[in-house]
C-alpha cells in the first residue's frame, strides 16, 4: 500500500516572520516572497483590502504619538471631495511631527475602517521615507526619494487612491504614519500582512489622522 502524502502550504507572512526571527535577510527571502506570489497571485480585492488597521497590528514602542497633520482637514473632519474617488482623486497632503531619536524611515498607510461584514480598504502605502522627510505634498503622485509604494485598493505598487465609500453612511479613513528603526527591503510587498510583517520589532512611534468621507451612489468612477 503507497502511503499517502501530506500537503503543506505556505504562509507568505509567517514565512517573512521566520526569514527575519532566524536572521535571513536581504534579496534573498525577497525573491522568494515574489516568486511565491507570482505562482498564487492574490485577487486585486484582496491586495487591496486588510483584516485590520496598521496601528493595530504593529503596536509603536513609545506611547507618545507623532502628530499628524493635513492642510485639506482637521483631525475628525470631512474629507474634501476632490481627495475621494468621487471627486479629483488628490492626495490631500500630510505632514508628521519627527520621530523619536534613531528613527531612520517612516511608512505611511491610509485605511478606511471595515464595514460591515467586509476588511479595511487600503488606500496608500508608501515605506522608506527617508527620515528626513515629515512632509508629503498635497497633489503628490509620485513617492519621495528613495522611497517606494505598496499595495492599495488599485493593485501592487500603486499611488494614492482616495476614499470610494459604497454608501452614504459616513466612513473613517486613518492616515497612519510610522517612525521605523531600521529601512526596509526596495521590493513592493506582495501585500500589507507582508510589510507589516518585516515592520513589527522596529516600529518607534506611530500617529494618525482620521478623516471622514460618504459614498455618492451612481456617480462612482
Amino acid at each position: 500500500m503507497v502511503p499517502r502524502m501530506k500537503t503543506y502550504t505556505l504562509n507568505v507572512s509567517r514565512f517573512v516572520v521566520a526569514a527575519i526571527t532566524t536572521g535571513w535577510t536581504g534579496t534573498a527571502f525577497t525573491a522568494d516572497l515574489h516568486r511565491d506570489a507570482a505562482a498564487a497571485p492574490p485577487s486585486q480585492w484582496a491586495t487591496g483590502h486588510a483584516n485590520q488597521l496598521a496601528r493595530v497590528a504593529v503596536p509603536a514602542r513609545s506611547r507618545a504619538p507623532l502628530t499628524i497633520s493635513s492642510p485639506a482637514f482637521k483631525d475628525g473632519g470631512d474629507i474634501p471631495r476632490e481627495n475621494t474617488q468621487y471627486g479629483a482623486n488628490i492626495f490631500p497632503g500630510l505632514g508628521w511631527s519627527k520621530g523619536p531619536e534613531g528613527t531612520k524611515s517612516y511608512v505611511v498607510i491610509v485605511q478606511g475602517d471595515a464595514t460591515s461584514g467586509s476588511m479595511t480598504s487600503i488606500h496608500l502605502t508608501l515605506f522608506n521615507v527617508p527620515a528626513s522627510v515629515t512632509k508629503l505634498a498635497a497633489g503628490m503622485d509620485t513617492a519621495p526619494s528613495g522611497a517606494a509604494y505598496g499595495p492599495n485598493v488599485h493593485g501592487l505598487n500603486q499611488p494614492y487612491a482616495g476614499p470610494h465609500p459604497h454608501t452614504g453612511a459616513r466612513q473613517r479613513y486613518h492616515l497612519q504614519v510610522f517612525a521605523l528603526d531600521t529601512t526596509l527591503g526596495s521590493d513592493p510587498p506582495v501585500s500589507l500582512e507582508a510589510l507589516e510583517s518585516v515592520m513589527i520589532g522596529h516600529v518607534l512611534a506611530s500617529g494618525e489622522l482620521v478623516g471622514v468621507a460618504a459614498g455618492e451612489p451612481g456617480t462612482a468612477r
